[in-house]
């Protein structure tokens, strides 16, 4: 069987939706009582109890059916008293570590979707900068292309007056 326990520090960013709930973890308190008792309660389900419980109950009917001991002859009184007993505490532990465990799941579901709730968010914040970063880009480029217009048409013109002073010097000298 593995419990598992409380986030650690070093886990509290990540579960930071689940630490309102960390003192749900345990059904039955954090202490040892309390520990040893969910843990009564989960074993009652497991096949290994019911082999275990189907074991002793053949074993407890033969010794006494085949009469090698009496101390719980045929209607088994004894032993039905020992079922009532078990099933008189095993009710009520199996009962709370449902509803607690009921009420760990219900937690959990809340803290992960508050989890995706968030990713969503983050997500569309991530979304409208790459929006205005795309329009601050696109701009940028419109710029651009007229910052380079611009010295393409200061370009030939000085190449058109280059051409004119070269003429006009040329025409001087000769």
């Amino acid at each position: 069987m593995t419990t598992t326990s409380p986030p650690s520090a070093d886990d509290k960013h990540h579960f930071r939706f689940h630490l309102p709930h960390v003192h749900l973890h345990s059904a039955f308190g954090g202490d040892w009582f309390g520990l040893k008792a969910e843990a009564f309660a989960r074993f009652f389900g497991t096949p290994v109890f019911l082999i275990v419980q189907t074991v002793i109950v053949a074993f407890w009917i033969a010794l006494n059916a085949i009469g090698w001991t009496k101390f719980d002859v045929y209607p088994f009184i004894l032993l039905n008293l020992a079922f009532s007993t078990q099933a008189a505490y095993a009710a009520p532990l199996i009962l709370l570590a449902q509803t607690r465990q009921a009420d760990r799941d219900k937690c959990h579901a809340e803290a992960d979707a508050e989890h995706r709730e968030d990713l969503a968010r983050a997500s569309e914040e991530r979304q409208k900068l790459a929006a205005e970063q795309t329009q601050t880009l696109v701009e940028l480029l419109r710029q651009n292309t007229q910052l380079t217009e611009v010295v393409k048409e200061l370009t030939q013109r000085i190449e058109q007056l280059t051409a004119e002073m070269h003429a006009k010097l040329v025409n001087q000298a000769g």
